[in-house]
C-alpha cells in the first residue's frame, strides 16, 4: 500500500469509528438501555461491526444509500454507526410521512436498501410500489415480537448476528455518511448530505458548549430520524462514552418514570414536550433529583415556562440549541446563565461556528439590524443531493444561508425574528408552508390558499390555512382538513382552516402572510 494511503488510513476519524474508539477506552461502561436490552460499549461496538459486515455482504458498497423507517430503538443506533463504518449513506425517514412522501425520498435518494420497522411495513410496501419497487434489499426490524419477517423481507436479526468482521473501508472526512431530508420552501424536501467532518465537529461543539460529559445518563425520546436527537445528543453521547436510555416516544408519564428509574441526568425536548411534562399529574410525585441538564430547541421557550421549570426543577441548568439540518444541526447556543435575562435569544455562535447577519446583497449589517442569518462552519452540509442549483444558492458568497431572519445585539447574541423560508415549526417538527399549499391546491374548488403558523399554547405554532374558493364552488374547513390529512402526514395538515373571499396582497401581488397571522392570531389562543 502506498505511504500516502497508509497515512490516510491511520488518520481516519469517521462516524463509524466512534463506537470502537469509545469501547477501547471504556469497554464495560453502559452504552445503551432500551427496555430489557442493555449494551456496554464493547457490546455495542461488536454488534455495529457484525451489522456493518452484513450490510457489505448484502451487496451495499461505499456511497450506496440505506433508507431507515423506524421508531426509536437500539437497532436504530446500531444501523447509524454500522452503515457509516462501511461508507454507506444512511437515509433516516420520518415515520409520520405517508406512502407518497416516502416514495419520493426512496426515489430521490436512489436507496439501494430499505430497513423498516415491522408495524410500518404496510406503509413501506405502498411507498415501494409508488416508487417503482427498485429497492432490492428489504429488511424488517421486528419490534412487535412477530414470529417471522413478512414475505419478501429479510429479518434484521440476521444482520445483527452476522458472522465475520466488517471489511475495512476507507471513509474520508468529507465522504457523505448521511442524507437528511429537510423541508424547505419548495413543495418537495431536499436531501442534505452530511459527512463525518460535519458530524464530529458538531459533536465537539455540543459537548463543549453544552457541558456534556462521559458521566451523563441521557434520555432519548424525540425521534432519532431527526438530527437534533440523533446528532446533538445520541451521537455525542457515544463519542464521549455517556449512557443513552432510549424510549420509543416522548410520552410524559414514560419520560418521568424513566428519569426516576435510570437516574437520568440529561434530557432534551422541544418546548411542547417540556410543557407536557410540567402539566403531567405525575410530575410532582416523581423523583427527578438526578436531573441536572436540560436542553430545548425547535422554537424559543416561553418566558413563563422557563420560570416554571426553574421553580420546579431548581437544580436543572437549561440550554437553548438553535440550528437546522444543514448545520448538522447546531449553530448557536444560549447557556444557563442567560436564560431568563435574554429569553427568546438563540444565543451566540457555537464553538466551531461563525455566524453573521447579511442584507439581500449578502453584505454584513450593523448590530440590531434584521437580516438573513448565515454561517461558516465545518458543521455545514456538503450540499443538497442531486440539486446543484439549490446548493449554489445556499452557499453563495462562501457562507451557508439559513433562510432565517434575525439580528444580533452588542454582545453577539442572536435573535431569530422570522423565517425567510416561511417554515412553520409545529410541535418540534418542520412544516413547509409551500408543501401544504401545494397539497391543498389539489382539492377541487380551491382558487387560492395561504398557509402560515400562528402561536399555540401546546404546538408553539399551529399550521393554519386561509382558503379562497373558486367562483361558484363551496368549500368548508372540514373538507380542506380531511383532504389535507389524506395526502400529507397529519402533523403537516392544517389545524385551523378559514374560508375567505380574498387574500391580502401587496402591489406586486405578494400575499401578505404577516397580515394573515395577525388577523387570525386568536384562533390558537384557546388551544
Amino acid at each position: 500500500m502506498p505511504v500516502e494511503e497508509l497515512v490516510t488510513h491511520a488518520r481516519q476519524q469517521s462516524l463509524g469509528d466512534l463506537p470502537r474508539r469509545t469501547a477501547r477506552r471504556t469497554p464495560d461502561r453502559l452504552a445503551i438501555v432500551d427496555g430489557s436490552t442493555r449494551l456496554t460499549f464493547a457490546e455495542l461496538d461488536a454488534v455495529v461491526d457484525r451489522t456493518a459486515a452484513a450490510i457489505a455482504a448484502a451487496g451495499l458498497a461505499k456511497g450506496d444509500r440505506l433508507a431507515l423507517l423506524c421508531h426509536n430503538c437500539w437497532q436504530f443506533a446500531v444501523l447509524n454507526f454500522a452503515a457509516a463504518r462501511v461508507g454507506v449513506v444512511l437515509v433516516p425517514v420520518n415515520f409520520m410521512l405517508g406512502a407518497e412522501e416516502i416514495a419520493f425520498i426512496l426515489d430521490h435518494s436512489g436507496a439501494a436498501a430499505f430497513v423498516v420497522e415491522d408495524a410500518l411495513v404496510p406503509t413501506a410496501e405502498r411507498a415501494l410500489a409508488a416508487a417503482g419497487g427498485g429497492v432490492a434489499t428489504r429488511v424488517v426490524v421486528r419490534l412487535q415480537d412477530a414470529a417471522a419477517a413478512p414475505a419478501g423481507w429479510t429479518d434484521l436479526a440476521g444482520w445483527l448476528e452476522h458472522d465475520g468482521p466488517a471489511p475495512e473501508v476507507p471513509v474520508a472526512d468529507d465522504d457523505p455518511v448521511r442524507m437528511m431530508f429537510t423541508s424547505g420552501t419548495e413543495s418537495r424536501p431536499k436531501g442534505a448530505l452530511l459527512s463525518s467532518r460535519s458530524l464530529l465537529w458538531q459533536y465537539v461543539s455540543c459537548a463543549v458548549d453544552g457541558n456534556m460529559t462521559a458521566d451523563d445518563v441521557e434520555l432519548h425520546t424525540l425521534p432519532l430520524y431527526h438530527c437534533a436527537q440523533l446528532d446533538c445528543f445520541l451521537g455525542t453521547d457515544v463519542y464521549l462514552g455517556a449512557t443513552s436510555v432510549i424510549l420509543p416516544a416522548p410520552e410524559p408519564r414514560a419520560i418521568l418514570r424513566a428519569i426516576a428509574e435510570h437516574r437520568v441526568t440529561k434530557f432534551f425536548a422541544p418546548p411542547t414536550v417540556w410543557i407536557g411534562l410540567l402539566r403531567c399529574p405525575d410530575f410532582d410525585g416523581t423523583d427527578l433529583s438526578s436531573l441536572r441538564k436540560g436542553y430545548y430547541g425547535a422554537s424559543p421557550m416561553p418566558v413563563e415556562v422557563l420560570k416554571e421549570i426553574q421553580r420546579r426543577l431548581p437544580d436543572v441548568d437549561l440550554w437553548n440549541f438553535y440550528g437546522q439540518t444543514e448545520m448538522a444541526p447546531l449553530a448557536t447556543i444560549l447557556g444557563p446563565d442567560e436564560q431568563l435575562e435574554y429569553a427568546g435569544s438563540a444565543g451566540r455562535a457555537a464553538l466551531n461556528v461563525e455566524t453573521r447577519i447579511v442584507d439581500d446583497l449578502d453584505r454584513p449589517v450593523p448590530v440590531g439590524t434584521v437580516g438573513e442569518i448565515v454561517h461558516r462552519s465545518p458543521h455545514a452540509t456538503l450540499g443538497y443531493y442531486r440539486d446543484e442549483a439549490k446548493t449554489a444558492e445556499a452557499f453563495r458568497g462562501g457562507w451557508f444561508h439559513s433562510g432565517d431572519l434575525g439580528y444580533v445585539d452588542d454582545a453577539g447574541r442572536l435573535y431569530v425574528v422570522d423565517r425567510k423560508k416561511d417554515m412553520i415549526k409545529s410541535g418540534g417538527e418542520n412544516v413547509a408552508s409551500r408543501e401544504v399549499e401545494e397539497a391543498i391546491y389539489r382539492l377541487e374548488g380551491v382558487a387560492e390558499v395561504a398557509v402560515f403558523g400562528i402561536s399555540h399554547p401546546h404546538w408553539v405554532e399551529a399550521v393554519t390555512a386561509v382558503v379562497v374558493p373558486k367562483e361558484g364552488s363551496t368549500l368548508t374547513a372540514e373538507q380542506v382538513i380531511e383532504h389535507s390529512r389524506s395526502v400529507l402526514a397529519h402533523f403537516k395538515a392544517p389545524k385551523y382552516v378559514v374560508v375567505a373571499d380574498a387574500l391580502p396582497k401587496n402591489p406586486s401581488g405578494k400575499i401578505l402572510k404577516r397580515q394573515l397571522r395577525e388577523a387570525h392570531a386568536d384562533l390558537g389562543r384557546d388551544g
